[in-house]
């Protein structure tokens, strides 16, 4: 591989060498002067280069920059830098969601902030700043390389494979429903999203499924402004993309408007991304430009090309540089000279290599704290705030099931918060699956009480474009099982969000997710999972865990305000089975029925609920959660009545937060009793209660500890679910144990 110093070197004698014939551009002729008739075309194609070299030093400094041993991301844009044709037919209001090889796109997109009379932007301090994980970067703040910018509506993304297009099809859609509803956006009325990919992505799932989603919605007579720009340079790092493969897959698609172009011709591009653009912004519907582009020095810096491409392959994609497309372009029409460009293009590099020197020493974070600080910021005055301020309801104080608890609770929240969204697979006319959101639509409109097509990944897609844009959004994933279809949407980009951007973008949600088992009359693994490992490893969700009505109500209360005031990404685990429960002891004494709490309650995160007896405690303390409260509550009153060890007596602490766990009361009611025994629903391996036994260790409890938990298996169907599942006589027999042991 030759070194960024030859490359510079060989690309600034092609450019002088350039002839002012002109030859032919990807196919067709040159265009005449008087095809390029404006002098605002002319103009462009200037900037366009400008814009393009500035991308390809920018390359090659990340590149020596690695080299001194203070660069840290060398995966370019060479060869993509056709890209930056489509920022310029765009508004820099158009929210953008970019591939990582769009840095024409930001390096363009950045200058229009002046052109408009904003502020200027240096893209080049920006992109430097990234690569050398400078703690002063704007967006991400040395965290990663991310293009992304607040002022230029550019959204970070870390992607590679395209998980980013769902939260795309979620901001297409919340353009249009904040204007339906009158909800204030954060984009203008008119605008369209932009979200581009690599021919590789393109065949992913992920990207699949999004654009699929575009189609349907579309399809139902929903608007959608979407762009999708597919940068096609035929490889995957070093798997070929076969020859049409994108052409045949998306040119024809039924509701998608396909537009193509050929990166060597900055005026080719130019037209049909202005095409593209215009259609998606008048039609409202989505369009694919599909730009043919070349990947030049390979993947990244540590990639070896020759490992799997020929010399032959590799000096044909030399020809088809953007770059020098574009200046072929200039100069076969008399715009310039090619010993113009040529001088700009040494120009550039030395000033970005200026700006690389002043990058080197920048200051990275120092300090744990400085890395996670925007991971999940907790402002609790501000949430009890928001919840205090709550009208009053009608139904406060009516004994209440967990369901209803949920129902009412959305219910109110919806009157009140008309930002507020709430979707997911028959939440709509039908109420959900267990009847929890019976009679919402009626009550407050199709247009936030709504059904989506069956797919998580375009689910929770909808409520990352839809907070970003200004909504609360609920959506709901039907069964905890079906969460794994789509978990990268919340460990990539939902929980990521704040952290890569500083918290200038935020990803305010709550997704309710009924789960768990014990389910009766409709099991199976599928209806009945009852492991949640995927949620607790990721850095900053909430994780809420009700069992009883009155919590149910609280605790989603504090749910959207964290959401509301802090942009926090909450989970919301409802339990199954304990949905229409009632009793608790024995058929018909209601003692599951909770009255309902009053729009002003709620309960603090990471705060626990304890059930003494009076006081009478003093034995064993049980920490659990979800079913375990009721299966320990019933355990515990067979203990007190037992004539085996005394009558051994427990205090019952609902954990109702499993993350972040509410260690200080787990803390206090172990030391009050110096037993404790974990009754954990969930797996023995992965389960919270590795975390809750981990955390009593850590903060210092001395004190004896045992666990129960559920098995490692799968939830079976039927009655053999009993013989994977914590029981009652399981927690009987641990607490046996634990009692006389010590």
């Amino acid at each position: 591989m030759p070194t960024p110093d030859e490359i510079a070197a060989a690309l600034g004698e092609s450019l002088s060498g350039l002839r002012a014939e002109g030859g032919i551009i990807a196919g067709r002729a040159t265009p005449t002067a008087i095809d390029a008739s404006s002098a605002g075309t002319a103009a462009e194609l200037r900037t366009l280069f400008r814009a393009q070299a500035t991308s390809r030093q920018l390359d090659l400094a990340a590149r020596r920059m690695q080299a001194a041993g203070r660069g840290y991301y060398t995966i370019g844009s060479a060869g993509h830098e056709s890209n930056a044709a489509v920022a310029a037919v765009l508004r820099p209001t158009d929210p953008a969601l970019l591939h990582y090889r769009s840095g024409g796109f930001y390096v363009r997109r950045a200058w229009q902030r002046d052109e408009s009379g904003g502020a200027g932007i240096d893209p080049v301090a920006d992109v430097l700043a990234g690569v050398a994980a400078d703690s002063a970067e704007p967006i991400a703040g040395g965290r990663h390389k991310v293009f992304g910018r607040h002022e230029i509506a550019v959204i970070p993304q870390t992607s590679t494979i395209a998980s980013h297009l769902p939260r795309a099809v979620g901001v297409a859609f919340a353009i249009e429903r904040a204007k339906k509803l009158g909800v204030a956006s954060a984009w203008p009325a008119d605008a369209i999203a932009v979200a581009s990919f690599g021919d590789a992505s393109a065949n992913h799932s992920t990207a699949v499924g999004a654009i699929n989603a575009a189609l349907w919605c579309r399809y139902s007579g929903l608007p959608m402004p979407l762009l999708l720009v597919c940068e096609d340079n035929g490889l995957g790092i070093s798997v070929h993309t076969p020859t049409g493969w994108i052409a045949r897959t998306y040119g024809a698609r039924p509701g998608l408007e396909y537009f193509a172009a050929y990166g060597t011709d900055p005026i080719g591009v130019l037209d049909a991304a202005t095409a593209a653009a215009d259609y998606v912004r008048r039609k409202r519907s989505p369009a694919f430009l599909h730009i043919a582009t070349v990947r030049l020095y390979g993947h990244a810096g540590s990639d070896v090309e020759a490992a799997y491409r020929t010399p032959a392959e590799i000096a044909a994609d030399q020809d088809r540089d953007p770059l020098l497309g574009t200046a072929r372009t200039l100069v076969g029409l008399g715009l310039t000279t090619a010993r113009e460009l040529a001088d700009e293009f040494t120009e550039i590099g030395a000033q970005v290599a200026e700006a690389a020197e002043k990058a080197l020493t920048s200051t990275p974070l120092l300090t744990r704290a400085g890395v996670t600080g925007p991971l999940a910021p907790r402002d609790t005055h501000a949430v009890a705030t928001q919840v205090t301020a709550a009208e009053p309801s009608a139904a406060v104080g009516t004994p209440l099931t967990v369901a209803q608890s949920i129902n009412q609770a959305l219910r109110d929240e919806l009157a009140r918060r008309p930002e507020m969204l709430l979707f997911g697979e028959d939440v709509g006319r039908k109420g959900g699956v267990y009847g929890v959101t019976r009679g919402l639509q009626q009550t407050i409109g199709r247009g936030r009480v709504f059904d989506t097509l069956l797919d998580e990944q375009t689910i929770l897609g909808l409520a990352l474009g839809a907070g970003i844009t200004g909504f609360l959004p609920v959506p709901e994933i039907q069964y905890l099982a079906y969460l794994h279809n789509a978990e990268d949407q919340l460990r990539g980009e939902a929980a990521t969000l704040q952290f890569f951007s500083r918290g200038q973008y935020r990803n305010p949600m709550v997704v309710r997710i009924a789960g768990y088992g014990y389910q009766k009359g409709f099991g199976g693994h599928f209806h009945n999972d009852n492991s949640i490992a995927v949620l607790r490893d990721i850095p900053g969700v909430v994780i809420a865990s009700p069992s009883r009505g009155d919590d149910a109500a609280a605790m989603l209360r504090t749910c959207l305000a964290a959401a509301a005031a802090d942009g926090s990404v909450c989970a919301f685990l409802e339990p199954i089975a304990l949905y229409h429960t009632k009793d608790l002891y024995e058929a018909g004494d209601n003692a599951w029925l909770t009255p309902y709490p009053a729009p002003a309650e709620h309960v603090p995160i990471g705060s626990a609920r304890t059930y003494d007896d009076g006081g009478s405690g003093g034995d064993l303390t049980i920490l659990t959660f979800g079913n375990g409260v009721p299966i320990a509550l019933r355990a515990a009153r067979r203990l007190a009545q037992s004539t085996e060890y005394d009558d051994i007596r427990c205090r019952i602490v609902d954990l109702r937060w499993l993350a972040p766990l509410p260690v200080d009361d787990m803390l206090r009611e172990a030391h009050a009793t110096g037993r404790v025994l974990v009754v954990d629903e969930t797996r023995h391996t992965g389960g919270v209660g590795e975390g809750i036994v981990t955390a009593l260790v850590e903060n210092g409890f001395q004190g004896s500890i045992s666990r129960v938990a559920s098995a490692d298996s799968f939830v079976p169907l039927g009655p053999a679910a009993n013989l994977v599942l914590v029981s009652e006589d399981d927690v009987i027999s641990a607490a046996h144990a634990l009692v006389g042991s010590s």
